[in-house]
């Protein structure tokens, strides 16, 4: 187990220094800079400013000189929040995405595998057909279009729900709604195709021949033997629901890391998107490990690799 997670680690250390490599030499190759194009400022300011972050200097100096900072945890100034630093905007906007984030992957996870296990076991009937077409809608409605659908009927009609900011608990509810239902609708399909399959498996069929109770089949049998594909998709979703939707946060004012992230990229923040994107893919490759080894908590049978 612990040659297993050390390898991954180095691989996952290779996969960030490669996404960092390629993210900072395209940002640099698109024409412009943070301090040109709409805030048109004298050439003096300019060059001081870009002197100030180092922008004056070769292109290979500055890539040695990133590397380093980010090896001591630095991700460097911000170029355009004055007074702060890319650890101080992330760690100022992740916490806001976080929490919504979190609610996002509680009601796709809660409602999808509601959804699936009913369809599942009601398979061909009413009750399938009714919680297929809830899916269909999820996965056809993108979240640009319920969020403001959202806050009409809940905020504006009927004035049950606040529209903007998280002051207040029911504020994480629309939000998580929108953010959510694209996910839930997919797990809710997920779950149902490998319950179906397991169900009609072998040892399924002697479960129900000894007289076995059919909660406790579905609940020790069928469903853990059905959720290896759901924890498969669950760690990249969780990753992407956790670090924001720059949509979904513009539409509710959410003052979240994803908002940051395409603000730092219109304004060709470079500090800011290289840590952002670090921040990232960091998360990204820490969920994947952790489903790797939840493998081996659901299904004693699997063995991971050394």
């Amino acid at each position: 187990m612990l040659k297993y997670i050390l390898k991954r680690v180095i691989s996952s250390v290779i996969t960030i220094f490669f996404v960092i490599t390629v993210t900072f030499f395209l940002m640099h190759a698109i024409p412009g800079g943070p301090f040109t194009g709409d805030r048109k400022l004298p050439p003096a300011v300019e060059q001081n400013l870009n002197i100030k972050y180092g922008l004056d200097k070769p292109l290979g100096v500055q890539y040695e000189k990133y590397l380093v900072d980010l090896v001591h945890g630095d991700l460097g100034p911000s170029m355009t929040t004055e007074g702060l630093t890319v650890n101080q905007v992330i760690g100022n906007s992740f916490p806001a995405s976080l929490k919504v984030g979190a609610c996002a992957v509680l009601f796709a996870l809660t409602m999808g595998l509601i959804l699936g296990i009913v369809a599942a076991l009601r398979q061909g009937k009413l009750l399938d057909n009714i919680c297929m077409m809830i899916s269909t809608v999820g996965v056809a409605v993108p979240s640009m279009i319920l969020a403001p659908v959202l806050i009409y009927l809940f905020a504006v009609k009927f004035g049950i729900l606040p529209a903007v900011g998280l002051d207040k608990p029911s504020n994480y509810i629309m939000p998580s709604i929108a953010l959510g239902l694209y996910y839930m609708a997919f797990i809710a399909r997920l779950v149902r195709s490998s319950l179906v399959e397991v169900i009609r498996t072998d040892y399924v069929r002697v479960a129900r021949a000894k007289g076995l109770a059919k909660s406790k089949i579905v609940l020790k049998h069928v469903l853990r033997n059905s959720l290896i594909p759901l924890v498969t998709y669950l760690g990249p979703i969780t990753a992407g629901l956790l670090t924001g939707s720059f949509v979904i946060e513009s539409v509710f004012g959410i003052p979240g890391i994803g908002r940051e992230f395409v603000q730092s990229i219109s304004n060709r923040d470079y500090t800011t998107t290289l840590g952002v994107t670090v921040f990232f893919c960091a998360f990204l490759i820490v969920a994947n490990l952790i489903v790797d080894l939840l493998y081996v908590v659901i299904d004693p049978r699997i063995k991971l690799q050394d």
